[in-house]
């Protein structure tokens, strides 16, 4: 049996697929080393599939040198799309990691298996508790939406806006940080109040030895308020999906 299949169209495909592979290998909740690579890059193949038709008609030159000047560039506008996306949602691991460390969970940490780093249990704890609503509330297909758009705002025989992307590298740090903020800040407020009262409470009676006592409280404080605090993700993951979706829609001149 012969196959004919159309060179443009095979290239096109591939050009697409890495894109879309760069893209998954970076962005939530893709990046997961739970996923094989194998999975990946099937999955890259199969999202750019239903797009060949059009992108058959956005290929540039076919001379060699041109092709893979656009693959590299095609696995760099996917890796900083992902950048971006991973970015936003690294304010959930942020806030976990604040209130490991104002809680005395730092104490807990180990090697992470999946990350291959150092990760916190109430960094890691969040991470999962987001990827979790993020399948739950099927905001991994508004993610994968808002990225297949980019094909069509930013075709494949175009150049990537490098200066746009420093930009919102620079925007989403501080959305990051702010992020981080809202979400654990009033529990490291409380805990902050917390050492407070036990260091007064030290010098008021030192036989007690607050700061001993400290330790189970403020542990006791974090899993309570962590569980008041869980009902608001939803909301923030929303809001991540959302900043994230119109991040690589402006990226791309969407």
């Amino acid at each position: 049996m012969n196959w004919n299949i159309p060179i443009a169209d095979l290239l096109a495909v591939m050009l697409g697929a890495a894109r879309t592979g760069a893209f998954l290998m970076i962005s939530p909740p893709f990046s997961s080393r739970l996923i094989p690579g194998t999975v990946k890059a099937l999955l890259s193949v199969g999202l750019t599939l239903p797009l060949a038709p059009y992108l058959k008609g956005t290929l540039p030159s076919l001379e060699t040198s041109d092709l893979i000047a656009s693959a590299a560039l095609q696995v760099f506008v996917g890796a900083g799309l992902g950048f971006i996306t991973a970015m936003l949602f690294a304010a959930l691991q942020a806030a976990g990691d604040l209130l490991d460390l104002f809680g005395g969970f730092t104490l807990a940490m180990g090697y992470d298996p999946l990350s291959q780093n150092q990760s916190s249990v109430f960094g890691r704890f969040y991470n999962l508790v987001a990827v979790t609503i993020l399948f739950a509330s099927e905001g991994h297909q508004l993610i994968l939406r808002g990225f297949l758009q980019s094909f069509r705002t930013l075709p494949l025989n175009t150049s990537f806006d490098v200066h746009t992307f420093s930009q919102l590298l620079l925007k989403g740090v501080g959305e990051m940080f702010l992020a981080a903020l809202q979400i654990a800040g009033p529990l490291v407020a409380v805990l902050f109040l917390t050492d407070v009262a036990f260091g007064l409470l030290n010098r008021v009676a030192p036989a007690l030895n607050a700061f001993q006592l400290g330790f189970p409280a403020k542990i006791m404080l974090v899993l309570l308020l962590s569980g008041l605090a869980i009902n608001t993700l939803p909301q923030v993951i929303e809001t991540l999906v959302d900043k994230s979706v119109r991040a690589v829609v402006q990226l791309t001149g969407g």
